[in-house]
């Protein structure tokens, strides 16, 4: 057990999806995952356990933004030795000919974030995927048949941005921005995990166009499979600590 998540040795898997929306993580689990049972309800952070084509996975709110992410995959990582987390969540297009509910997979993360200036001050860190897992990802989506672009993100702190920095990253080939991709590349790379984000965009920065708020919660199957396919699909290449194995627990959905 930890600070935020109050599950047992055993009850979290290897690998692990991360929505930040907790409701999200239990679509996930009620959609794609069988016999799913709930390990964390603190803070309503809901979190599941199940097996996905007979591979046990958890799914993990995460809530919004960075510094809530970092908790979330600190805990994950430190106190439960979860090798492979895969972020699912949606971006926001930053070019006119990024399409709605299109999937980005994001090969690195730019950031905004104080975190980073925190941990390193004046160096630079340049957060990136896995690529395993990326590869993973890319294959499934070929199989599925299901759109996407492999590219970079960039994950800011401001959801409002009145000065409009995003037209910057824009400028420099950036494909979409969110909020957590890039503090969950840089967690990581520090404890020595497999880390990818798969985001499918929800509206487009540069054009004004969205969808609703019920479709952000669960209208993103394409991507939770493609996660699903991705963490599944390798064993864990871990440098960290060792795998605490993987026990329902025992509230359900």
């Amino acid at each position: 057990m930890s600070t935020h998540i109050e599950a047992s040795e055993g009850d979290i898997a290897d690998a692990v999806l991360l929505p930040g929306d907790p409701l999200r993580a239990q679509h996930i689990a009620e959609r794609f995952l069988e016999n799913a049972r709930c390990y964390n309800r603190v803070r309503g952070m809901l979190g599941f356990t199940g097996t996905y084509r007979g591979v046990p996975v958890s799914v993990q709110g995460t809530g919004m933004g960075q510094p809530s992410l970092s908790i979330y995959a600190t805990e994950l990582f430190r106190f439960y030795g979860v090798q492979k987390a895969v972020r699912v969540g949606t971006c926001g297009a930053l070019r006119a000919d990024g399409k709605l509910r299109e999937v980005v997979i994001a090969s690195g993360a730019c950031s905004d974030s104080a975190l980073l200036s925190q941990r390193f001050g004046r160096l630079h860190f340049a957060p990136v995927a896995d690529f395993a897992l990326l590869n993973a990802a890319r294959l499934a989506a070929e199989r599925e048949g299901v759109p996407c672009r492999v590219g970079l993100v960039a994950s800011s702190d401001l959801f409002y941005d009145d000065n409009e920095n995003w037209r910057l990253w824009a400028k420099y080939g950036v494909l979409g921005v969110e909020m957590e991709s890039a503090e969950l590349y840089t967690l990581a790379a520090r404890f020595g995990r497999q880390a990818l984000a798969i985001l499918t965009v929800s509206d487009n920065v540069a054009t004004g166009e969205g969808i609703g708020a019920q479709e952000r919660e669960n209208g993103f199957d394409a991507a939770a499979r493609l996660a699903l396919e991705a963490a599944t699909a390798l064993p864990a290449q871990s440098a960290g600590n060792d795998n605490p194995g993987s026990k329902p627990a025992e509230c359900g959905v």
